[in-house]
């Protein structure tokens, strides 16, 4: 039932004399109800993860890195594919790959449109970091060099051999391998190629002396396609693979790095680097 006008002015007038009466006594000032409502703490609308696809964590990818991501048999597999596999899943999320070559992925995370997420083997890296945001890392590799079995240059030379005008070292564009051969064999060619598997059939074919790249890689394709090439030299880099992100999209790299944290404690993530390592 609405109260007339004068009726409110006297209820409130009565009311403030009581109000008054009470403070006297007990002591305590009654504060406006609009200075409680300040006294509550503000609560924020969670922050929300930017998806190109609803429901579908998109990853970019290079599948010619094994044993991180490969194509066997039309399918992308390899350890990156399995670990963000069981990340889309702690995210309750579908994972859809995108094949682009490596030396591309970075400028097409930083430009956004192609994937939410690159996922090709990358070390982490001060000057990559000025266009991406890196996730936690997940696996830790180092540098290596593979020749031929009949190459002359032995584990005993390599270092001063690799270092000639003469020698044709194979690297994939864009990688720390690329950055490592140019600093520590200036006289030698150092020649780019788009994948590691073109790298490799270079060397063997005679067209390049030798293969840097990361220790892993060389492992594999060592067992798997090149069993007359052997490692020469190994240099303990400690390079710290991660995903990469765009800067923009903050939160997205947030919830990856909770994912990873929870695969590493659950021991998923131990697992995965015995299967594939």
């Amino acid at each position: 039932m609405k109260m007339k006008k004068w009726g409110v002015l006297a209820v409130s007038a009565a009311m403030v004399a009581a109000l008054g009466l009470f403070g006297c006594s007990g002591g305590n000032d009654a504060k406006p109800a609009d200075d409680k409502k300040a006294e509550e703490p503000k609560t924020e609308a969670p922050a929300e993860v930017t998806l190109m696809k609803d429901g579908t964590l998109t990853i970019v990818s290079s599948p010619d890195y094994p044993p991180f991501e490969n194509l066997e048999n039309g399918e992308i597999v390899g350890f990156e594919v399995d670990l963000f596999n069981a990340i889309a899943d702690k995210m309750g999320l579908e994972l859809e790959i995108v094949p682009l070559q490596f030396d591309a992925i970075i400028p097409a995370i930083a430009a956004g449109g192609q994937g939410d997420v690159g996922v090709s083997g990358f070390s982490v890296d001060p000057d990559r970091a000025k266009e991406i945001d890196f996730t936690e890392s997940f696996y830790i590799d180092d540098q290596a060099v593979a020749v031929m079995d009949s190459s002359s240059i032995t584990e005993d030379n390599a270092a001063e051999a690799l270092n000639q005008a003469d020698v044709i070292i194979a690297v994939q564009t864009g990688t720390t391998g690329e950055t490592f051969a140019q600093e520590n064999f200036p006289n030698a060619t150092i020649q780019g190629y788009g994948n590691s598997t073109d790298c490799f059939a270079a060397m063997q074919s005679g067209n390049a002396t030798a293969v840097c790249t990361n220790l892993a890689v060389v492992n594999r394709m060592l067992k798997d396609a090149y069993s007359d090439a052997r490692v020469v030299l190994e240099i303990a880099t400690g390079e710290e693979y991660a995903a990469v992100v765009s800067q923009d999209n903050p939160e997205l790299t947030k919830q990856l790095n909770e994912a990873i944290k929870a695969l590493k404690d659950d021991g998923t993530l131990e697992e995965l680097t015995q299967k594939w390592f």
